[in-house]
């Protein structure tokens, strides 16, 4: 068993170790791959499970091995291979990104924690898990699962606030163990404990590696006394109807009119009758679509 470094929070040991006999095997884990594919992996994972992730990244990691090869393809191409993930412009930006690594880092994805924040598309969660996962550097990764152990956890809360405060990322920072290898070991393990059994729903606190510090537990397991959580609503949002339009349009290379788009979200699945039109407008916006003459669209090339 790993000793305990001086200095380290007590949920640090067991919680690595409880992910070093857990953890699933997932290929952007494995000993050897490079930044690239865990970048790819880290965005396509972003609001989306594993197993709607695992043969899309597989695909693309096969077509576009590297940073140049993406970059090479038409935005249309990506977006098209992006297939049924959500939240297509993920894929935009990682093509804007592959674009820019070409021209400023010589097509190798920097090391720098600085550099790869700059990048388009990147956030602060993804520069951080890339700098942790694919170069062992000593960050925060904060995503809603870390997020949720340690409002359990440490401040004994059922769930964390909607969005991410300052006082969040400040107990993130102070838990983060001093040697870098142990802090990437504990971000990963933190962030699984979350994902398989520090749930938001059910939790299986019997399983949990770190229950008997728990502070959520040592309360009674309080119900959740703040502000609504927000749902994932679907039917009849603009996002399903965006989605319906991008489906018809990545199922042909051949130029769809608008009538052909109005067939694709019909009239049933609208909130109200401008619905449709304005998501194509935002489609176009968002630059996931290309429109042409004769009242025509398709993907961008």
């Amino acid at each position: 068993m790993r000793q305990q470094t001086t200095g380290e929070h007590p949920l640090v040991e067991p919680v690595i170790a409880w992910y070093d006999a857990n953890a699933r095997d997932l290929p952007w884990r494995a000993p050897g791959v490079p930044a690239w594919p865990v970048l790819i992996s880290e965005v396509m994972l972003q609001q989306t499970p594993v197993n709607r992730v695992l043969p899309v990244w597989r695909e693309w990691v096969e077509r576009w091995p590297t940073p140049a090869a993406l970059a090479a393809e038409t935005p249309g191409e990506v977006i098209r291979a992006w297939g049924r993930l959500g939240y297509p412009r993920r894929a935009l930006r990682l093509h804007e990104a592959a674009g820019v690594i070409v021209e400023r880092h010589g097509g190798e994805l920097p090391t720098d924690h600085a550099q790869l924040l700059a990048l388009p598309g990147i956030g602060t969660y993804t520069a951080a898990a890339v700098a942790t996962f694919a170069y062992g550097q000593r960050h925060a990764v904060v995503d809603v699962n870390v997020r949720r152990v340690h409002a359990r956890a440490v401040t004994g809360d059922a769930h964390p606030q909607n969005n991410l405060s300052a006082a969040e990322s400040a107990l993130a920072q102070r838990l983060l163990p001093e040697h870098p290898r142990t802090a990437a070991r504990w971000a990963i393990g933190v962030m699984e404990l979350g994902a398989l059994v520090c749930t938001a729903r059910t939790p299986r606190c019997g399983d949990c590696p770190v229950e008997h510090l728990c502070a959520w537990r040592a309360a009674g397991s309080p119900a959740h006394d703040g502000p609504p959580r927000r749902g994932q609503a679907w039917a009849g949002t603009d996002r399903q109807v965006r989605g319906k339009l991008m489906a018809a349009l990545r199922a042909t290379r051949t130029p769809l009119t608008a009538a052909q788009l109005r067939e694709a979200a019909p009239d049933d699945v609208l909130k109200d009758p401008r619905q449709r039109e304005r998501c194509l407008a935002g489609l176009v916006e968002d630059g996931l679509v290309e429109p042409l003459p004769d009242d025509r669209y398709r993907l961008p090339h």
